[in-house]
C-alpha cells in the first residue's frame, strides 16, 4: 500500500518539512504553535503498529520537534498527543502551551474557532520551524 495523507490533515495543516520517517506539518490555527508529526506509513492508526525501528525513529523525531518548539516558543508545557478519534491516521500533535493562550489550561480541542494565519505569518512560521528543526537535528 502507498502512503497517502488523510484529507482532513491535508486541509487542516501545511507542510513544514520531511524527516526520515515523518512529515512535520503546521496546523492552520494561529492561536497556538501547533504542529503534527505524521509517519509516512500506510494504514497505520497507532504507534504499536509500526515496526520497532519505526517506533524508535518516531520517538527521536518527536523529541526533535519538541526541542524545536521549546527553542522557538519557550512554552510552559509542551502537549504531545496521539488521539485519532476524528482522524484515524497516526499523527502526533505537538502543541506549545502557555498561560494566557486561547484555551489555557484546558485542552485545545473544541475551544473556539481556529484563527487563520495571514499569508505572511504562515510563511514566517513555517520558515521559523524549518530553521529550528535544522538546528535540533
Amino acid at each position: 500500500m502507498t502512503f497517502a495523507l488523510h484529507p482532513t490533515l491535508a486541509a487542516d495543516s501545511v507542510p513544514v518539512t520531511s524527516l526520515g520517517l515523518s512529515d512535520v506539518r503546521l496546523i492552520r490555527d494561529a492561536r497556538y504553535p501547533w504542529t503534527i508529526l505524521v509517519p509516512r506509513v500506510a494504514e497505520v492508526r497507532d504507534v504499536y503498529q509500526l515496526s520497532e525501528a519505526q517506533q524508535q525513529t518516531l520517538t527521536r523525531e518527536s523529541a526533535q520537534l519538541s526541542r524545536a518548539l521549546v527553542a522557538l516558543f519557550a512554552p510552559f508545557k509542551l502537549n504531545v498527543a496521539a488521539l485519532g478519534n476524528m482522524v484515524p491516521q497516526l499523527h502526533l500533535h505537538h502543541i506549545a502551551r502557555s498561560p494566557g493562550d486561547a484555551a489555557w489550561p484546558r485542552p485545545v480541542w473544541g475551544v473556539g474557532d481556529a484563527e487563520p494565519y495571514t499569508d505572511n505569518a504562515l510563511t514566517e512560521r513555517v520558515h521559523e520551524l524549518q530553521t529550528a528543526l535544522a538546528r535540533t537535528a
